[in-house]
């Protein structure tokens, strides 16, 4: 698949890039994509959440009322679950929600999520452009060109540009990553993906050394 590379005034520069069909034009597989946005979203999780039970909660040291003629049920201790202030039934404990996933079905899912982007033509190449200076004025007028002002953007990049992050780090609904550092819900997470021309190859070279 060819794409044109566009310069930052939304320009064509007459330059294309030939995207590689074993990264951007595979059969998508749905389950690899879900499996690991799964892991992804899982591995996030604390895991911290707990109440207390009924070993645990104040209370309990004698029996609450006397056992007969109160017109109630009869009870033994404050702390029983059936209780105000009484100790949870299978309440949440602490545990780990560790999922984990090798490493090809990893690369699979984003060889995936690239190839339903290239198959809604929601990738964009532009030359490899860095701000001198931290100026946001200037990385939102290249959205603007571009066509992308106002749409989620994830641009990549072939290196780690700190001028071209921190220009871009205020600008709603525009996210700057590393090539490959993109996860796959990264990408199915944005609008339009936004290559610098030379990130492009970063990305392919780093997902096939991969299979």
């Amino acid at each position: 698949m060819q794409v044109k590379v566009l310069k930052k005034d939304g320009s064509e520069s007459g330059e294309t890039v030939e995207l590689n069909p074993t990264v951007f034009e595979i059969e998508p597989n749905d389950h690899a994509i879900y499996m690991d946005v799964r892991s992804l979203m899982a591995n996030q999780r604390q895991g911290t959440h707990k109440v207390k039970s009924r070993e645990e909660v104040r209370g309990g040291g004698k029996k609450p009322y006397r056992q007969k003629g109160t017109g109630g049920a009869r009870r033994g201790t404050q702390r029983s679950p059936l209780m105000p202030g009484g100790g949870a039934i299978f309440g949440p404990r602490p545990h780990d929600y560790v999922l984990k996933v090798n490493r090809k079905m990893k690369t699979l899912a984003r060889k995936s999520a690239l190839s339903y982007k290239a198959k809604e033509s929601a990738i964009v190449v532009v030359e490899d452009f860095a701000p001198a200076a931290i100026k946001t004025k200037e990385v939102a007028a290249v959205l603007k060109n571009l066509g992308l002002d106002g749409k989620k953007t994830l641009m990549l990049t072939a290196g780690k540009n700190e001028m071209l992050y921190k220009s871009g780090r205020n600008i709603d609904r525009l996210h700057i990553l590393e090539a490959n550092k993109a996860a796959t819900y990264d990408i199915l997470n944005s609008k339009v993906l936004l290559f610098q021309k030379s990130a492009v190859k970063m990305l392919e070279e780093t997902l096939t050394k991969q299979d």
